[in-house]
C-alpha cells in the first residue's frame, strides 16, 4: 500500500483527485498508476482502470486472477465491475468512500449473486489513516481556494 500511496502523491501533484493503486503478481509489483481524470479529460481514467489495463498489457490477457490490487480508496461502481472483470484475486484498499464505495460502503459486493465470485478477498483498512489524509487534506485545500476566488469574485 505504501508504493500505491506513492501514486496517490503523484496525482496529487498533478491536481487530480489522490488515489494510487498497484498491482501484484508472485509478490512483484507488476503495474502502478494513478488518477488522470483531468489530465486525460476522460472519466475512467481512475487508478484502478489505468492499473488493469497496464497489468493487461504486461501480461498480455485481460485473466489478472494470480494478482492482486492494492488501491488508496475504496473502489466506486465502475472500478469495482472492472476488478470483478479482471478477476483480480485479492483487493486491497485503504479508506472507504462513504460517498462512492462499493465494495463495502454503498453496495457490499460480496452481496450481490454472480457478482460476488471476484475478487475472492477483500482487506479494508491498510494504512487507513494515511490513505484517508491524503485525500482530506486535498479536498481541504480545494474548498478553501474556491472560497477564497468566490470572495475575490464578490469584492
Amino acid at each position: 500500500m505504501k508504493e500505491a500511496l506513492k501514486e496517490a502523491v503523484k496525482a496529487k501533484e498533478k491536481d487530480e483527485v489522490p488515489v494510487g493503486a498497484v498491482i501484484v503478481k508472485d509478490d512483484v509489483i507488476i503495474a502502478r498508476a494513478h488518477n488522470l481524470k483531468e489530465k486525460k479529460q476522460k472519466a475512467t481514467a481512475h487508478a484502478e482502470v489505468l492499473v488493469i489495463e497496464k497489468a493487461e498489457k504486461k501480461l498480455g490477457t485481460w485473466c489478472l486472477q494470480d494478482c492482486d490490487l492494492y488501491v488508496t480508496l475504496e473502489p466506486c461502481l465502475m472500478c469495482t465491475g472492472a476488478i470483478q472483470l479482471s478477476r483480480i484475486r485479492k483487493l486491497y484498499f485503504g479508506t472507504s468512500d462513504p460517498k462512492g464505495g462499493t465494495v463495502r460502503t454503498l453496495i457490499n459486493i460480496k452481496t450481490i449473486p454472480h457478482l460476488n465470485t471476484y475478487p475472492k478477498e477483500i482487506i479494508p483498512d491498510i494504512l487507513h489513516d494515511e490513505c484517508a489524509e491524503i485525500l482530506t487534506s486535498f479536498f481541504k485545500e480545494k474548498r478553501r481556494i474556491r472560497k477564497l476566488l468566490k470572495k475575490e469574485q464578490n469584492h
